[in-house]
């Protein structure tokens, strides 16, 4: 029964009811949801009640392809093209800053650890993957892969897998946290839409929506993700390759701009749920059972990918510290880097950082576009 879709989804939307209702307590108020709902999935995981990443459950595949584009839309089209305007320049800067790095920290991470001794005659390609999937996401992780064919070297790639899944919870439940910290230890002003909230819930969005407002939003936020994989398969047989998020972002935006489109209803609910949704998938990843069955191998990697993201965090916070952009899109950036344009999407609404919504959205897709290159220049720097 566990890998039943309807078990599933059930379980998740259960989560997210849970994690909303603990965050309007005084003990988990300064937690927030995202971050419970992040860590109460990855308990459930890990003691078997939901399935983690080994267990290929078609489902999550479902909330990654279709259910996270989705929240990205419904959540774009509150987005003014002011808000690119004003932190476009900032956040694009951070976002290469922080992808400079992750490729530090890749170099610095295979020599601490020994890459040829402790991983193999393949750490120079386990170095470009980790290079790939922390600038651009997952996409950049497998193309790497395939392209040398690490999927044939079974513990070398599910240890891989889990590592990246288990460290992007882990730098998720960092991002979060880690602007309050740093903001009391050195204090930078921030400007836009921000309040102090940990949590994503907005609970001023509330409001009340009928199956007529549901009905529009939710059929124009299909057709959008319909026809922008279409558009993308059609380009593609031209020749010219783009994401289809990016498609569907520049959807998003121009829709954004019509006073009719901007005042549907519903839109803002749908994809904060969506959001936490895909919050919940991050969690159940982090499979820490998958670790033990790949044993000293597991020690080395999980030793690689974690002086990696520390070396990326330190050069990132450090500088952007230094040149006084404020904590928030430096942790956004960050996530932009590690967790792809869904991560960043959904930290920047747990900041409410409206104004960082779309910037967050479009330096993850940047990062899709240029992680898998960076990786390969990295496989060729180490090998």
């Amino acid at each position: 029964m566990i890998n039943n879709p309807v078990y599933i989804l059930a379980i998740l939307s259960l989560n997210i009811a849970i994690c909303e209702w603990l965050a309007l307590k005084p003990v988990f108020k300064h937690i927030g949801t995202a971050l419970l709902v992040i860590l109460l999935t990855a308990i459930m995981a890990n003691i078997g009640l939901v399935p983690t990443s080994t267990s290929n459950t078609p489902t999550y595949g479902i909330i990654f392809d279709y259910i996270a584009p989705l929240s990205i839309f419904y959540l774009l089209l509150d987005v003014n093209l002011k808000s690119l305007k004003k932190a476009g320049l900032p956040m694009l800067s951070m976002f290469l800053l922080g992808s400079v790095g992750t490729v530090a920290g890749v170099l610095v991470a295979d020599k601490l650890v020994g890459g040829a001794n402790m991983i193999g005659q393949f750490h120079a390609i386990i170095s470009g993957m980790f290079t790939g999937t922390y600038i651009g996401g997952s996409i950049n992780f497998n193309a790497v892969a395939l392209n040398y064919n690490i999927q044939e070297q079974g513990n070398l790639y599910a240890g891989a897998v889990a590592i990246d899944n288990i460290i992007t919870a882990a730098w998720m439940v960092v991002t979060i946290m880690i602007p309050k910290f740093l903001q009391l230890i050195l204090p930078i002003s921030t400007t836009g839409n921000t309040n102090s909230g940990a949590a994503i819930s907005d609970y001023e969005e509330k409001e009340a929506v009928s199956p007529w407002d549901l009905g529009k939003v939710g059929a124009l936020g299909l057709f959008a993700l319909l026809g922008s994989e279409y558009f993308t398969v059609f380009m593609g047989n031209l020749g010219i390759r783009i994401p289809a998020i990016l498609v569907l972002t520049t959807v998003a935006l121009v829709l954004a701009q019509i006073p009719a489109i901007h005042r549907l209803k519903g839109g803002r609910i749908l994809g904060l749920f969506m959001v936490y949704m895909f919050l919940a998938v991050i969690g159940a990843y982090c499979d820490l059972h998958a670790l033990g069955s790949i044993g000293e191998l597991a020690v080395s990697l999980l030793a690689f990918a974690t002086i990696l993201v520390l070396v990326h965090g330190l050069i990132l916070f450090g500088i952007g510290g230094i040149l006084k952009q404020n904590w928030q899109m430096l942790s956004i950036a960050s996530q932009a880097n590690i967790g792809g344009s869904s991560s960043a999407l959904a930290l920047a609404k747990a900041f409410n950082r409206h104004d960082l919504l779309l910037p967050a959205v479009l330096v993850g897709a940047l990062g899709n576009a240029l992680g898998t290159y960076v990786g390969f220049f990295v496989v060729y720097w180490l090998g």
